[in-house]
């Protein structure tokens, strides 16, 4: 019997060492998975390479790992965004490093890690700080920067709803980077507001199958 559900956050979040991969979603604090990674802060890992939209906001989440100098190294489109101050904190510090990717650059580049492509040519960054040191091919006479796919060794995501067979709904724009993530990662974790029983999701608001996930808990 396939049956995904744990009972707590730190059986969730078990497993993730030192120097991990984690794949964080939200846009901003909307669709972020507070608690798990506020799970994660408490197991004591260190080193880690966080992938996010922005770099945290106020004090819990993402914002505490990097506060408790738990991130390594954060890969994001938006470090300052509302309240950034741990990661400012940190930065300012020299604590932490910061990866700068612009936003739709980063959900393709989950998506490549995701679907097993080595890399892709996009003209965004192209002649740009931003795309220093990276190759570039002239295509069709314009210039294009290769970017190289991401995977996680682990993804923190948050849905609505979900069976115990891990497919997931999603409450509107608390959807953004979640369904890319849970796809790109090689463990995935979920928490959600309510586990229902099997055929109750309406198969077409499915926005992410089961296949894909790992393990889920009610947060």
């Amino acid at each position: 019997m396939i049956d995904k559900r744990v009972r707590t956050l730190a059986e969730a979040v078990a497993g993730i060492k030192d120097g991990a991969t984690v794949l964080c979603s939200g846009f901003g604090a909307v669709g972020e998975p507070v608690e798990l990674l506020n799970a994660l802060r408490d197991t004591g890992v260190r080193d880690l390479v966080c992938v996010a939209n922005n770099a945290g906001t106020g004090d819990e989440g993402l914002a505490g790992l990097i506060r408790d100098g738990r991130v390594r190294k954060i890969v994001c489109s938006f470090p300052r965004t509302t309240d950034p101050h741990c990661f400012e904190a940190a930065y300012k510090a020299g604590k932490i490093e910061l990866e700068i990717v612009p936003q739709g650059t980063l959900s393709e580049r989950m998506r490549a890690g995701a679907a097993g492509i080595g890399g892709f040519f996009v003209k965004t960054s192209a002649g740009t700080k931003l795309g220093r040191g990276k190759e570039t091919r002239e295509i069709d006479g314009e210039l294009y920067v290769l970017e190289k796919p991401i995977r996680g060794d682990a993804a923190l995501c948050r849905a609505d709803r979900a069976d115990r067979w891990g497919n997931l709904t999603y409450r509107k724009s608390a959807r953004n980077f979640n369904p890319l993530m849970a796809m790109a990662a090689d463990l995935t974790v979920v928490q959600v507001r309510e586990i229902v029983d099997l055929g109750s999701l309406d198969p077409e608001c499915v926005a992410t199958p089961g296949i894909f996930v790992d393990r889920i808990v009610v947060a």
